[in-house]
């Protein structure tokens, strides 16, 4: 079977601003796969964006499990015969630790797992005539913002969250220029301080506006841009 809509995948997307992105994918008309951990959240969410009447679908996926990794291609070729939109959302931040083991479960999820997903997912997605690859940073990891205004960031600075976001920026920056001569765009988008269980209650930002930088890199048209940081339309400095 090949779909005739986009397909596009979200990981950690049980939730949050996953979820939202699916949705407003959804909303587009995409066929959107929501990549989540646990299979029963994952499938109440699904159920959700159904309800809505989004063409939703469930994949289990922790981006540290070789063998979720592994059955990507497969699922996707088998289920849908396309892949076109790569949405890499799923990420942690521990901010009461700063060891050794804190920066390995922090890059392993916010580097290693991105890294892992894309590559396996990269031949399809390379299949698209539209391929989109949105990786999901943040403006910590903008080692130029961070050292021009301190006071803008304070506390929020976490050496190993930090050092993550700006090894998955530059992995943009790489992977865009490896595949400068495709259809493929690669993009990194910051969110925005939102009201998530990450962010918190004070956070300025609703759900529904931190879902929107992604989804616009995810629906480029084929001469936007590539290799790029962007928040709401506006280029971030690395």
């Amino acid at each position: 079977m090949t779909a005739t809509k986009t397909v596009a995948l979200i990981t950690g997307a049980n939730k949050g601003i996953g979820f939202e992105i699916a949705r407003q994918l959804g909303k587009k008309g995409f066929l959107v796969v929501l990549g989540a951990r646990e299979t029963t959240k994952g499938k109440a969410a699904v159920a959700k964006l159904c309800a809505e009447g989004i063409d939703a679908h469930f994949v289990k996926l922790e981006v540290s499990s070789k063998t979720d990794v592994e059955a990507l291609p497969g699922f996707f070729r088998e289920k849908f015969g396309r892949l076109d939109v790569l949405v890499n959302n799923a990420g942690v931040a521990e901010w009461t630790h700063d060891d050794l083991d804190t920066f390995r479960r922090t890059f392993e999820a916010n580097v290693f797992g991105v890294v892992a997903v894309t590559y396996a997912l990269l031949p399809l997605l390379t299949a698209s005539p539209a391929g989109r690859i949105v990786n999901h940073s943040s403006a910590l990891g903008s080692l130029t913002s961070i050292t021009s205004a301190p006071e803008e960031f304070g506390d929020f600075v976490n050496p190993a969250y930090t050092t993550s976001k700006a090894a998955l920026n530059g992995f943009t920056v790489a992977l865009a220029h490896k595949l400068r001569e495709t259809n493929v765009k690669v993009n990194s988008a910051h969110p925005g301080w939102v009201k998530t269980d990450l962010g918190g209650d004070a956070a300025p930002m609703e759900v529904v506006d931190g879902a929107k930088s992604a989804v616009t890199l995810a629906t480029l048209p084929a001469n936007g841009p590539t290799g790029g940081f962007f928040h709401m339309g506006e280029r971030l400095p690395w």
